[in-house]
């Protein structure tokens, strides 16, 4: 095999790990020399395999610095719609169908397809969950949450699930934190997103295909109930800090 046929062979196989999510984005290569000895070729065609995923924007490589994954496959899809959410606040409802259709078939596909090390990664991102709930721990309740749905996206098996969710959890992160602020301060809605996701975790290990896509579909649409209450609320606050500030410039002015 020729040196040139070995770098693509090469650059294939990192560039699928990287398709599936075995190789995420921001993390580090082991150094050259180790990762040349793992795959069992030669430096220079590790090298030239590494040159062919950077000129594609799949890895970052510096002198010294090593060699990185980056967000590429999220960025790309984030950034423009980044820009046009800010702008146009009417597409939150439009990601949120999508989410909608997203999730409930990541839900289906993991069901029918996780292996034993999937389902083991589900339960241990819902344990991470549940504790976060149990200790009342907010922020690691926030990144537990997107943990948890990329768990069961991962799972499905499917490399454009796994990254337009991983995408949706880039672009709406902000949104799910003031959500969750929001859903923590009324205990029973917090009680029933506890309970939706032991729904979706328990019909995944159960092998329950479709409870799973519709206990996925009954969470999003709460969720998207709850977003759109979590704004009227900030409206509301921030039409009550105004009132405020008015009451209070006519009592320096009188």
């Amino acid at each position: 095999m020729d040196l040139i046929r070995l770098s693509d062979t090469i650059a294939n196989d990192l560039e699928r790990r990287i398709l599936e999510g075995v190789l995420s984005a921001g993390e580090r290569l082991p150094p050259e020399r180790e990762l040349a000895k793992q795959l069992g070729v030669s430096r220079p065609s590790l090298r030239e395999a590494l040159q062919k995923l950077a000129s594609k924007g799949l890895v970052r490589t510096r002198q010294g610095g090593g060699t990185v994954v980056t967000d590429r496959l999220q960025s790309g899809f984030v950034d423009p719609w980044r820009a046009m959410l800010s702008g146009n606040p009417a597409l939150q409802h439009d990601l949120l169908e999508f989410r909608h259709m997203l999730e409930s078939q990541a839900a289906l596909l993991a069901t029918e397809r996780a292996t034993e090390l999937d389902i083991e990664r589900i339960g241990d991102a819902f344990g991470t969950l549940e504790q976060a709930y149990a200790q009342d721990d907010m922020s690691t309740c926030i990144r537990a949450d997107v943990e948890f749905h990329q768990a069961i996206a991962d799972a499905s098996h499917n490399a454009l699930i796994t990254h337009l969710s991983a995408s949706l959890h880039m672009l709406i992160h902000d949104h799910v934190e003031q959500n969750l602020q929001y859903l923590h301060r009324h205990p029973d809605k917090w009680q029933n997103i506890r309970d939706q996701h032991r729904a979706i975790w328990h019909t995944i290990r159960a092998g329950n295909a479709q409870a799973a896509a519709d206990a996925a579909r009954e969470h999003i649409v709460f969720v998207q109930k709850s977003m759109s209450e979590t704004a009227l609320d900030a409206s509301r606050q921030e039409s009550a800090k105004r009132r405020l500030r008015g009451h209070s410039g006519a009592t320096k002015a009188s």
